[in-house]
């Protein structure tokens, strides 16, 4: 889940809150200006989720398995509530009007 940027959870202010030896904060990808374009495309993946009652992470899930050569995605959970908004994303389907949403906040 992109170490939590594509759950939804993560924030501008939970990045900036992280614990000064949490390796996320030497990560580009939560750094300017990757973080605001990551949490960019994450609120397009809400607002799509939205529509159908899913998570961010689980449309992040439902775009990936799209792909007719992925088999499988791996994704970690460390609790159960975790896993509650993943767990969708198996029978979630997204229309093409919906990946070409997606792939152009990409």
């Amino acid at each position: 889940m992109a170490s939590g940027l594509l759950t939804g959870a993560m924030t501008r202010e939970r990045v900036a809150n992280l614990p000064a030896d949490d390796w996320r904060r030497q990560n580009p990808e939560f750094q300017e200006p990757k973080l605001s374009q990551n949490l960019g495309l994450v609120d397009g993946l809400r607002a799509i989720g939205a529509r159908y009652g899913q998570s961010p992470g689980e449309v992040a899930i439902a775009w990936t398995l799209r792909n007719t050569a992925v088999t499988g995605a791996i994704v970690g959970a460390r609790n159960a509530k975790q896993v509650d908004g993943i767990v969708g994303a198996a029978t979630f389907r997204l229309t093409p009007d919906e990946i070409k949403e997606i792939e152009a906040d990409r």
